[in-house]
């Protein structure tokens, strides 16, 4: 009796009085949950209608939890069954419609309630329980938990559910079936029950001593974790419907199920920590930081691996949500960082997944403390604050009139259909919830988390959609307001008669006198639209009326700079036109801002942001600007002479010399017999350049073809077809032959030929035509041109040529540059030496023929043609070769000082690497935080002072006037660093799309300020900014304009571009943005023109910003005057490891094979090679490598599905294809191809998941929506090139390509070097992951040493006399 009404009581009263605390289950379905839209109507009403359907037991549940229960007793997902292929039906006893007999093949069956597959060997049964297991209610009254003494009231007084500790659990389904308790049955209301030893909640021994045996304990209404309680396990329980109780260790059986639940709990404390403190880390990171963590004692695992983290991907997410919600609401989530978004996409996790049932599952989310260090303050110069604070100000006071940018939701998930909490501080301030509804902020409980998500997603992903191209589009000046009403008068006589035109000095407008070279204004019809201003370069009158010609400006914010330009700057384009004087609105005051003669040493000094004050009518301009490069210049010295003082205009001048530029022009013409209809020449221009008969020119490949049909590669299909798809179940995603990485599409390098004549045909009155200048050239053959195909360009060097007889003539306009082209015989220092003197040096050796394909000494015409004959024969090549090398005197470069260089956020060197190459730069000092690179950096650059701390820091001590820092290294002060150069990260801006003060101060902060403040201290002749192509466009490009805008303001020259590392000698594809400045009186320099060709798809360079198309200056767009770079270049000479390869030095085993890995391993001979080392995958991962074919293009989808022994002696299983796929069909033999449910367009169910397949299961999982995944676990391909170089080759990383093409392992930290380009002597430090973050977060060095070049050229032309501004200034008063 006493039994019975303890039941009832418990029954009745409790549930009741803390329903809302345990019934989890029950309101879990209240706040919408995917069942009700999952479960058909008809199936609906079977499981209610059924006679079998099991009743609720008594007082064993609520009774708002059996009326739940009833309605969704038992229901079997038959997702995976197509309901047209049906012919049978057989009903279970649970009122479950089980769906049989496809016409195709069906899915293994699964247990209706845990949905095991039943014909899995993991799926174990509950062994049963000991005799002297006792029921619930009679567990709980036993004397040995002494918690309820036999007093009935007592018992009724209790407020909560009694907590006990459980020991030697298992779980169960009512089968029998031994299942997860964390897999969404709970929540799917499938009733799991639990045997084990019961404690009290005092006893923390999980011994059995001392406990009451207990069977059948449930059904579960909800389980939870109360965080880490100060250790590394977390403590998890279960809530029935009479107790709480907390786990201590499982049975035996058990234990390997709830291991998983342990390892995935303990997952996501390693996630949310680790990306609380790193949240710029990237998905590669987070697995480097798993695979080194070493799980706590008394956990039933020994390591963690990728497969650990996808397999608990949605709950890690979940618990990664549970944090952000907990969180401050201006702090940026940890859901949208890069990392996370990697995870979600791979893992194809569902976002705001039942918030509701995890507010009563996840009691007090797992307890992480915050990490409050924020990075440090930037140090700034008072002017680069004041640009980016006063910008950002008037920015966020805009969005607060706004009302803040609206928030959308996705509608979708579970988090935008629940309600309003009416709690946080959102809701509060809700008219419906009686608030003043100013905030207009969602309610907190309703963050839309994809929305944040994508948010950053389409932050990060700015490419180049195809704008159509403006060319520098002139101020449209047809929209002149015509001024009728002006009263016009010339003042004075004309000063000049041109035919009808009469020139005046000066003119009356409206009273107001102007003469030539004052500035007006114009006005627009359109009054939205700003003043125009134009500076008068001549007056005159003709048949048209009284006229001025009008040189415009332009305003700032119709430069690149966009808003963020200061309102009163202007610059001087090329763009005039004559106006009637009529249309002239008044007289403004235009100053030109030179800069002061004591620039250099100003730095930091300027206070005022403004240059001079808004009166309405006064404007100041520092520089010219070149509208289609977006170029700042110091403005160009164009001085008029005395006779055109009055009608002289530097546009018209330089428009002039520009268009002249591009037509041939011939010079020195030879005495000749009477050819016959042709005029002979010695030399002629063009661009700007002198060609000489018996130089070498450039030609694009379509100007002329060889005698050979070269033994070009088809471009074959790598699908094969007849695949067998059971074996190979994925093989259908490879529909399209695109390869990444593959140079099938590259182009050819350009066609060398040299001058044999120039000339010009005669007309008929034997004058010669010189509108058309003709070249007749003989024909260089490429190794690759000859009958021996590409395979000969692999061996020789890649600026060899053969000389052939064949000949050609081309318009001259066809040319693209000018070479040298030396007979190797006639050099008096080696072809090695030779051709280091630049690129544009070609040689020969022998002559090729075509007909005979033979190759033969060459002509005596075919050497030196200068000095044709001089020299004939080896023995007296020196002769000639002597004339030859007078003849080439002027082509030795002078020698220039090499700048003292300050390499900022240094790494581990490539960029200062590439400038010591070019011989323009000397790093004196370096500054890298992560001490393995900046060890890196001394080992190969021993003379450099190396700081190993926060730049903010060394800035502030130097502007304090400090000399050393606290370990004593000197500082360099104002007036030491002549070269600043640098990539600040800037990883942060991905995130963050609009204004709002975290925005800004996270902006301010950064590191991007920090270096610009730099370089106002220190002020350098030239300055050097790299970073990541989105750089560029950032936050709607806001943080390149303030960069150039803060540059501007300094004074510096500057411009932006973007660069493909892979055009300038390196086998992979990296786009860079840089930003180079030049100081007054420097030449600021021009990108440099591709060196080799490289794939087009690649090298989609042009940046948009605010709807305008810009290009970096490069003439010659994807042509190279070399071939591409491939993996088989970088790296074929490369000894054979095996995955985990860990010796840090072998031997090469063998000589370089080809031009590249001759000059990679460096003229020292050096026998041992250093860090040919890779890491070690896991077994699975391994396995997974091992079965990746070696064909081009081979990636993950040409996986076998089979079970598989992996090297660690454990099994893998056949991945199970249980869903029809809505998109993808069926597979030839009729196959399902969906492993989940959303297969079919419903939600994910967590119970499909599938680990330890060799087909990893997340990949066909979401491969629907991510481009079928394509490339993860690819092979790199011989004759393509690298991804770009990761800082941690992992097959399911962003960059999955890093196979070997032919050995079963990812690439080598050596391997990744070579593919940036350092040479085998460069030295790295520390393990082998901060080794492969330092190459993957280097400049390429053959990239650097490119701009290097550049920057050397400029410091070679005669340097800008700083008098050019006086000079200036005199013109314009």
């Amino acid at each position: 009796v006493y039994i019975s009404k303890v039941k009832a009581l418990l029954g009745k009263e409790l549930p009741l009085e803390n329903g809302v605390e345990q019934n989890g289950r029950a309101n879990g379905f209240s706040n919408g949950s995917h069942d009700d839209e999952t479960m058909g109507v008809q199936e609906e009403e079977e499981a209610v209608k059924s006679p079998t359907a099991a009743k609720g037991k008594g007082g064993r549940r609520s009774k708002s939890n059996s009326d739940t229960k009833s309605k969704f007793q038992m229901k079997l997902y038959c997702d995976e069954l197509n309901p047209s292929a049906l012919s049978d039906a057989s009903v279970f006893s649970t009122s479950v419609t089980f769906l049989f007999c496809f016409s195709f093949q069906t899915p293994p069956p699964k247990c209706p309630d845990c949905r095991q597959y039943l014909d899995d060997s993991d799926l174990k049964f509950f062994q049963g329980d000991p005799d002297n297991a006792l029921d619930e209610p009679e567990m709980l009254t036993d004397e040995r938990l002494s918690l309820f003494d036999s007093n009935e009231d007592g018992f009724e007084s209790y407020e909560e559910l009694p907590q006990h500790k459980i020991t030697n659990f298992s779980v169960y389904d009512k089968r029998g079936h031994l299942c997860p308790f964390d897999a969404g049955l709970i929540e799917k209301n499938v009733e799991l029950y639990f045997s084990c030893v019961v404690k009290p909640i005092y006893d923390d021994n999980p011994c059995l001593d001392g406990g009451v045996p207990a069977k059948k304990l449930g059904p579960i209404n909800a389980w939870w974790i109360t965080g880490f309680d100060g250790g590394e396990k977390a403590l998890i329980g279960f809530t029935t419907a009479f107790a709480d109780y907390i786990l201590m260790h499982p049975s035996e059986e058990y234990a390997p199920i709830f291991a998983l639940m342990q390892e995935k709990i303990y997952m996501s404390k390693i996630v949310v920590e680790f990306l609380q403190k790193n949240p710029d880390a990237t998905y590669e990171d987070l697995l480097n930081k798993i695979e080194t963590t070493v799980p706590p004692a008394g956990l039933n695992f020994n390591c963690f691996t990728e497969d650990t983290l996808l397999r608990h991907a949605q709950f890690v997410v979940e618990q990664v949500e549970s944090y952000d919600e907990a969180g401050d609401s201006d702090e940026q989530p940890i859901i949208v960082t890069p990392c996370m978004r990697d995870l979600i996409k791979l893992a194809g996790v569902t976002l705001g997944k039942r918030r509701a049932a995890r507010r009563q599952a996840i009691r007090h989310p797992t307890k992480i403390e915050k990490d409050s260090k924020g990075p440090t303050k930037a140090t700034t110069t008072t002017l680069v604050y004041q640009i980016f604070d006063t910008f950002f100000s008037d920015q966020i006071e805009q969005n607060d009139k706004d009302g803040g940018a609206k928030r959308q939701r996705c509608g979708v998930c579970e988090v935008c259909q629940s309600p309003d909490c009416g709690k946080c501080v959102a809701c509060k301030d809700m008219i419906k919830f009686g608030g003043s509804g100013k905030s207009k902020q969602a309610c907190k409980q309703r963050r839309c988390p994809n929305l944040a998500v994508k948010e950053a997603e389409d932050d990060e992903t700015i490419e180049e959609e195809d704008v159509p191209v403006e060319k520098s589009k002139k101020v449209s000046h047809a929209k002149r307001k015509k001024q009728t009403q002006c009263k016009l008068s010339w003042i004075g006589e004309p000063i000049q008669t041109e035919g009808k035109k009469q020139y005046y000095k000066k003119v009356s407008v409206n009273d107001e006198v102007l003469e030539v070279g004052d500035c007006v204004s114009v006005s627009s019809e359109d009054p939205s639209i700003p003043l125009y201003l134009a500076r008068i370069a001549s007056l005159w009158e003709d048949n048209n009326g009284k006229m001025f010609h009008a040189h415009w400006f332009l305003r700032g914010i119709h430069t690149v700079l966009g808003e963020s330009s200061d309102p009163l700057e202007l610059v001087i384009v090329d763009e005039c036109e004559d106006m009637l004087l009529n249309y002239v609105q008044g007289k403004v005051d235009v100053m030109y801002k030179a800069p002061s003669n004591n620039w250099f040493m100003e730095g930091g000094m300027d206070v005022e942001i403004k240059v001079i004050e808004d009166d309405g009518k006064s404007f100041f301009y520092q520089f010219w600007y070149d509208t289609e490069f977006a170029r700042f210049e110091t403005p160009p010295k164009t001085s008029p002479t005395d006779e055109n003082m009055f009608k002289f205009c530097g546009s018209c001048v330089r428009t002039k010399e520009r268009e002249e530029q591009e037509v041939p022009r011939v010079s020195e013409p030879l005495d000749q017999k009477d050819e016959d209809n042709k005029a002979l020449y010695a030399s002629a221009f063009f661009k700007g350049k002198q060609f000489k008969v018996g130089d070498g020119v450039y030609l694009p490949p379509e100007a002329f073809n060889f005698g050979v049909k070269p033994a070009s590669p088809q471009k074959r299909s790598h699908r094969k077809e007849d695949v067998d798809e059971d074996l190979y179940p994925e093989y259908y995603r490879k529909s399209s032959d695109y390869i990444k990485g593959s140079n099938l599409d590259a182009p050819e390098p350009f066609r060398v030929a040299r001058i044999k004549e120039i000339f010009c045909h005669r007309r008929s009155n034997n004058k010669p035509d010189n509108s058309e200048v003709k070249l007749r050239l003989y024909k260089f053959y490429r190794p690759e041109n000859t009958h021996k195909g590409v395979k000969a360009s692999y061996h020789t060097d890649i600026n060899q040529l053969y000389w052939s007889d064949e000949e050609v003539t081309v318009s001259m306009t066809e040319v693209l540059g000018r070479c040298q082209v030396e007979y190797a015989e006639d050099l008096n220092e080696s072809i090695q030496e030779y051709s280091s003197g630049g690129p544009d040096r070609f040689y020969f050796l022998e002559a090729y023929n075509a007909k005979s394909k033979s190759f033969e000494d060459p002509p005596n015409h075919a050497r030196s043609a200068v000095h044709k004959g001089k020299g004939k024969g080896k023995g007296k090549g020196k002769v000639a070769a002597q004339e030859t090398q007078d003849s080439n005197v002027d082509q030795q470069a002078p020698k220039v000082a090499k700048y003292r260089t300050l390499d900022v956020f240094s790494g581990c060197g490539g960029l200062s690497e590439g400038f010591h190459q070019a011989g323009i730069s000397e790093t004196l000092w370096a500054i890298e935080m992560w001490e393995p690179a900046a060890q890196a950096f001394r080992l190969n650059n021993p003379g450099t002072t190396v700081f190993t701390e926060d730049c903010n820091v060394l800035l502030k001590l130097v502007m304090s006037g400090e000399k050393t820092n606290s370990l004593g290294q000197k500082l360099p002060q104002k007036g030491d660093v002549e070269m600043l150069c640098g990539g600040p990260p800037c990883q942060g801006f991905s995130g963050m799309n609009r204004f709002n003060s975290r925005t800004y101060s996270k902006f301010k902060n950064s590191l991007v300020v920090s270096y610009l403040s730099y370089c106002d201290y220190y002020r350098p002749k030239f300055f050097l900014l790299e970073n990541v192509r989105n750089f560029v466009s950032f936050k709607k490009s806001m943080v390149l304009k303030l960069t150039l805008r803060c540059l501007v303001r300094m004074g510096y020259q500057c411009t932006f571009g973007v660069l493909q590392a892979g055009q300038y000698g390196v086998a992979q594809t990296r786009r860079r943005a840089i930003i180079l400045a030049a100081a007054p009186g420097e030449k600021l320099p021009h990108y440099p023109e591709p060196l080799h060709v490289f794939a087009p798809r690649a090298c989609s360079l042009s940046v948009v910003v605010d709807e305008r198309k810009y290009v970096s200056n490069v003439t010659r767009g994807n042509g190279g005057i070399y071939r591409t770079i491939t993996v088989r270049d970088t790296m074929s000479d490369l000894p054979e490891i095996r995955n985990g390869a860990a010796a840090l030095e072998i031997s090469y085993n063998g000589e370089p094979q080809s031009w590249f890995q001759r000059q990679i391993r460096g003229t020292q001979y050096q026998p041992i090679l250093k860090d040919h080392i890779c890491k070690d995958m896991s077994a699975l991962v391994e396995g997974r490598m091992r079965h990746i074919p070696l064909a081009p293009g081979s990636d993950w989808r040409d996986l076998p599905n089979l079970e598989v022994r992996l090297k660690d002696g454990t099994m893998t299983k056949k991945l199970r294809y249980t869903h029809s796929d809505k998109k993808n069909g069926r597979s030839s033999t009729g196959s399902l191809r969906g492993v989940c449910t959303c297969a079919e367009g419903k939600p994910c169910d967590p119970a499909d998941r599938q680990f330890n397949t060799l087909i990893p299961w997340c990949l066909p999982h979401t491969g629907n929506r991510h481009n079928h995944w394509a490339g993860l676990y690819g092979r790199l391909e011989w004759d393509g090139f690298f991804s770009t170089t990761v800082t941690n080759p992992e097959p399911m990383g962003k960059q999955g390509r890093v196979l070997h093409p032919e050995q079963h392992r990812v690439v080598s930290v050596r391997e990744c070097a070579r593919s940036q380009g350092f040479p085998d002597t460069y030295r790295l430090f520390g393990n082998i992951l901060d080794k492969h973050r330092q190459v993957g977060n280097a400049v390429p060095p053959p990239l650097s040493r490119a701009i290097g070049l550049e920057i050397k050229q400029c410091s070679l032309c005669p340097t800008l006399e700083q008098e050019e501004s006086a000079a200036h200034l005199d013109i314009w008063k």
